[in-house]
């Protein structure tokens, strides 16, 4: 191997140092070389001379990349077989060999090789190989911790009891097995792209779930990112791309707002829907699709149809099948469902403990009509756990009945306070007159009887510990005793 190369095929920055490498080769100089190049990237580097070796290596330490010589005392890399059967531990290995023997080759790309290199090889040669299998690496972990995310935030089961959420979900069953497009209407927060996920997910379409929203994009922006383009077909577009129609192929296009989608796209939507193919933008070639499109709105089309601001023929091309979401205030029951469901989850996302809703915070949730629907009941509740409140707090405030946050004295408190000196002086906060002390004091059990005693929620606010608190008020006991 020439050690001379030039800039290295490895990234300078740290993409690398979660990942563990492992160079088996029975000459000693390789494993110096690869190591000193591969260390300044990875976070392990272990080398061995032999297949035995290694092995007890590979049984102590993970290690995500192999370079694996063929050609070793004992055991040749081909025949290291606990390895490559270790489904447990998935690992990427290049081999290297200076036999160019194309029944070897053939036997280590069935054994799941990464590459194969020749030697002597150049130290360029080996890392753009490393790269690649890295690179995939890495791409397969962004992947992993993006689909774990997508789970946190998105529910795919319809939470709920009542009638008219049974009745639903026995529409979303019975319209899933169709290819034909489904219009799915109802207020914001009802759950419409829940819906939407749930018809795809019981038709068992092969391709992906892909939602997009018409109102968050211009004209020209929705076209493209629908459609695709072609290089050079407008400024700025260096580089063609697939549309959503082409990368939702096989699966389910949710077009949610449609409602808001523009008249000059409308035309060119209703094209797609009939002739099952899409032109990109500055291309004259049409590409087949075969997608499921699932639009939702918040609106009534059949209305904006009749005042000119939906096209009819687009309204009836989408209306084959249609769902009317029912408004929370109309399947009250679902709450009971809903609200130790959102309690539970958002209490694990924000790692707090899961509170005990009283009564009178059941009945509070029950007596609102929630205007905002399903986003505004798990809204609330997350609200509420992050100030450490109560449901019925949290109403008492949206009524407008909830305490005044003026400071509140009791008899005793003022008493004890020193005398202010100038009504001047009392305008603007505490007293002048008063220590530091007697300021802390009295603010700290404003925020305490703000929350109701809760000193756990009292602590939040001010930014302390709760034994701070407790501290605070044994210390306010004992001067209490001591005046006595």
């Amino acid at each position: 191997m020439d050690p001379k190369s030039g800039t290295s095929a490895l990234p300078a920055s740290s993409a690398y140092l979660a990942f563990s490498v492992l160079i088996v080769d029975d000459e000693v100089g390789m494993q110096t070389i690869l190591k000193k190049a591969l260390s300044k990237s990875f976070g392990h580097v272990e080398t061995a001379g032999s297949v035995e070796q290694a092995e007890l290596l590979r049984q102590s330490t993970h290690f995500d990349l192999i370079i694996l010589d063929i050609n070793l005392p004992g055991r040749s890399g081909i025949e290291w077989e606990e390895a490559f059967n270790d489904i447990e531990r998935k690992v990427d290995v290049i081999f290297m060999t200076g036999y160019a023997d194309l029944e070897v080759a053939i036997s280590a790309l069935k054994l799941g090789a990464s590459d194969f290199i020749l030697k002597p090889f150049n130290l360029e040669q080996m890392l753009r190989a490393v790269k690649r299998c890295m690179d995939k690496r890495v791409a397969e972990r962004v992947n992993t911790a993006l689909n774990h995310d997508i789970s946190r935030h998105i529910n795919k089961e319809m939470i709920g009891t009542s009638e008219k959420t049974k009745q639903l979900k026995q529409l979303m069953a019975q319209f899933a097995p169709s290819r034909a497009s489904v219009l799915i209407e109802g207020e914001s927060g009802t759950g419409k792209e829940l819906v939407a996920r749930g018809i795809h997910k019981l038709s068992e379409r092969e391709g992906p779930f892909v939602a997009i929203n018409c109102a968050a994009l211009s004209p020209e922006l929705l076209e493209s990112e629908l459609f695709g383009h072609a290089a050079g077909s407008f400024t700025g577009a260096k580089k063609s791309r697939e549309g959503l129609f082409r990368v939702a192929s096989g699966g389910t296009l949710f077009l949610d707002e449609i409602g808001e989608m523009p008249m000059s796209m409308q035309s060119s939507l209703l094209r797609v829907l009939e002739q099952r193919t899409v032109r990109p933008v500055g291309s004259e070639k049409e590409v087949s699709v075969d997608v499921r499109v699932v639009a939702a709105t918040n609106r009534n089309l059949q209305e904006e149809v009749n005042v000119g601001c939906f096209r009819q023929d687009l309204f009836y091309r989408l209306n084959v099948l249609k769902i009317d979401v029912t408004p929370l205030r109309e399947r009250k029951a679902d709450i009971n469902d809903l609200l130790p469901y959102f309690t539970r989850i958002l209490s694990k996302d924000l790692a707090i403990e899961e509170p005990k809703w009283a009564h009178e915070d059941i009945q509070a949730v029950q007596d609102y009509d929630w205007p905002g629907n399903i986003r505004e009941l798990k809204n609330m509740i997350e609200r509420c756990l992050l100030l450490g409140s109560t449901l019925a707090r949290h109403f008492n405030e949206l009524s407008g009945s909830h305490r005044n946050t003026t400071i509140n004295l009791s008899v005793n408190d003022i008493a004890s306070m020193p005398a202010v000196e100038s009504s001047q002086e009392a305008k603007f906060g505490y007293p002048n007159s008063w220590s530091l002390k007697d300021v802390e004091k009295n603010h700290i059990q404003q925020v305490v009887s703000y929350y109701d005693g809760n000193k756990s929620a009292a602590s939040r606010e001010l930014g302390v510990a709760r034994k701070t608190l407790e501290r605070k008020y044994k210390e306010w006991q004992e001067e209490t005793i001591l005046d006595e």
